[in-house]
């Protein structure tokens, strides 16, 4: 049964585009990597001196985490909502999807013709090419369409490939990520500062 139930959560990362995580990970060592990685957001002080308060306005309040819930939009126009969001993702083996839609915003910013297409061989060779070490799951008509436009590429380039990588963040794992104990977490440390 044991065997069955692993045979299908890698042929459900498969479909979802996260890669398969190796043998030794457990639920375990995913909650402490990411609590190690966003300690300084889940530290809660009940100090109330101007240090403290200085320092808490650097982190989300509980508002900002509940806002995380309503959209995927609000959770990356967020900084700290983006930041955790990569963090969850690198725990499901997928962070890629969220690295390759940073570059893709960050490209489109881009105003130097000669920036640009360095830029685009850069996202293209790390995120788009077969066997690229940070590849997405896009589809040959997706990538073939990049391809024949990098020689003279545009700003909106990657505009086809970064929405589907959106809607694939958006239709799985940012419900995952809400669902999550990291997310609920989240929650109960941002609740916990506002006492």
């Amino acid at each position: 049964m044991r065997e069955n139930l692993a045979f299908v959560s890698i042929q459900n990362m498969a479909l979802t585009g996260c890669a398969a995580p190796n043998e030794a990970s457990t639920e375990k060592t995913k909650r402490h990597t990411w609590r190690k990685r966003i300690g300084f957001l889940l530290k809660t002080n009940t100090s109330k001196s101007l240090l403290h308060l200085k320092k808490r306005s650097y982190r989300p309040t509980a508002d900002d985490v509940q806002q995380w819930a309503q959209s995927l939009d609000k959770l990356l126009c967020h900084k700290y909502g983006k930041t955790v969001f990569s963090i969850f993702l690198k725990s499901e083996f997928c962070e890629e999807n969220i690295e390759f839609w940073t570059a893709c915003e960050d490209f489109r910013n881009i105003t130097s013709h000669k920036a640009l297409a360095s830029k685009a061989d850069s996202i293209y060779e790390e995120f788009v090419r077969s066997e690229a070490p940070k590849e997405i799951n896009l589809d040959f008509h997706t990538k073939n369409t990049i391809v024949r436009n990098l020689h003279e590429p545009t700003a909106t380039i990657f505009l086809a490939a970064q929405s589907k990588v959106y809607s694939l963040m958006e239709n799985d794992s940012y419900p995952r990520f809400i669902y999550s104990d990291l997310y609920k977490e989240m929650c109960a440390s941002a609740r916990g500062q506002a006492h």
